[in-house]
């Protein structure tokens, strides 16, 4: 063959041995000598491997390996976090459906649910994650969600997922339950009932900070073939670089969870006597009103928590300015210690009347505790709250 020819068909070695760490097909497509597998593979989630949007040997490693650490039955990983919602949402609800989701949820999927609910005529009943009596109430012919988070963002507010999924299971209602603080390594739902699990890889899973990813984890097959049917078209799929970059970050995730866990005891303890915190919202202590729904079926206690400033908005706003070790930014999970003031960021989509229900205030505080040595990010707190009044 001509040059021209031979630079552009280049072999593809294929080895005789196992290598360590998964592969990176970073490739669109794939060639075939037989058109039936290609045309079988646009069809099904387990046939040849035809078109990265339909399903990538890397980006597959990750849901097989997500699916294997949730207890499930397969997967779909996303480009982000929020794709993932979205993905769940726009392929398992219609027009005049009911959702049902507690008032502690992260500000993007409050936002995603509304602004679904305004277009499509849905309805909305929001609850407290805590009293099952509460949900089956809720409950209508049209509700097709159950929406909850294992650890809510940012006020450590668990949900007694053991109490609602059997509810929601016994009256047909798709039990959708948001792990990215818990991690499987602190739960795993659908243990205790639910039918999809969603991450953001972003965070604790890749934990590195250089990663944009999501996953579903479905606890039934047939639900997954059905969504899967719509994710090949709605395509928020995921690029096997980001897939493989979490499967790395992944490999240290049991050390790295030991280590947030550890350090967040610590910070959480110290901030708790600090004159000018007003309150401390972390799962681990006994004062925290999910702390014995926590202790029932979470297996440890995250890394991010929130605290409360006395001065209100904008002390928290000014609080940021004064941190040092500690790196004012949006996300968690990774290495390094990052703060963030809810009520002007991640929960700015929300009103007054909607932060209170969620718990979180104006001077409140999320703090995601890293892995560095908890006597610096003490230190650096204590230096940052000099100048606060005693609340």
């Amino acid at each position: 063959m001509h040059p021209d020819t031979r630079v552009v068909h280049i072999p593809v070695p294929v080895p005789d041995s196992t290598p360590l760490s998964v592969p990176l097909y970073q490739t669109s497509s794939f060639a075939f000598d037989d058109p039936g597998p290609l045309a079988d593979g646009l069809n099904r989630p387990d046939g040849s491997y035809v078109y990265s949007r339909f399903a990538n040997p890397t980006v597959r490693a990750l849901e097989e390996a997500m699916t294997d650490l949730e207890g499930g039955a397969a997967a779909i990983a996303t480009g982000s976090g929020m794709g993932a919602v979205s993905l769940l949402l726009h392929s398992l609800l219609r027009s005049g459906d009911h959702v049902i989701a507690q008032h502690t949820l992260y500000g993007g999927t409050h936002a995603a649910l509304r602004k679904l609910a305004e277009r499509h005529d849905l309805t909305i009943s929001w609850v407290t994650g805590h009293d099952p009596e509460e949900v089956r109430q809720a409950i209508t012919p049209r509700t097709r969600i159950l929406y909850l988070e294992t650890i809510a963002n940012p006020t450590g507010h668990v949900s007694d997922l053991p109490a609602l999924a059997p509810i929601a299971r016994a009256a047909g209602v798709v039990t959708i339950v948001d792990n990215t603080f818990a991690t499987p390594l602190l739960c795993r739902p659908i243990d205790h009932g639910a039918d999809v699990v969603i991450h953001s890889v972003t965070k604790f899973l890749g934990g590195h900070s250089d990663v944009t990813g999501g996953i579903a984890v479905f606890a039934d097959d047939a639900l997954y073939r059905e969504v899967w049917a719509e994710a090949v078209e709605f395509g928020s799929v995921a690029d096997p670089f980001a897939a493989w970059l979490t499967l790395r970050g992944m490999q240290t995730l049991p050390l790295r969870i030991a280590r947030h866990t550890g350090n967040v005891a610590r910070v959480a303890g110290h901030l708790a006597g600090h004159p000018a915190v007003e309150r401390v919202l972390w799962t681990g202590s006994p004062s925290h009103p999910s702390h014995a729904v926590a202790t029932s079926y979470v297996h440890g206690f995250a890394a991010p928590f929130c605290f409360d400033l006395a001065g209100g908005y904008e002390a928290g706003l000014r609080f940021q300015k004064r941190v040092r070790v500690i790196k004012l930014a949006a996300s968690l999970g990774g290495t390094q210690t990052l703060i963030l003031h809810p009520a002007s960021t991640s929960h700015r989509q929300l009103d007054a009347e909607q932060l209170e229900a969620a718990s979180i205030g104006p001077g409140t505080i999320r703090i995601a505790v890293g892995i560095e040595h908890p006597e610096d990010l003490i230190a650096d707190l204590d230096q940052a709250l000099q100048s606060f009044p005693a609340a």
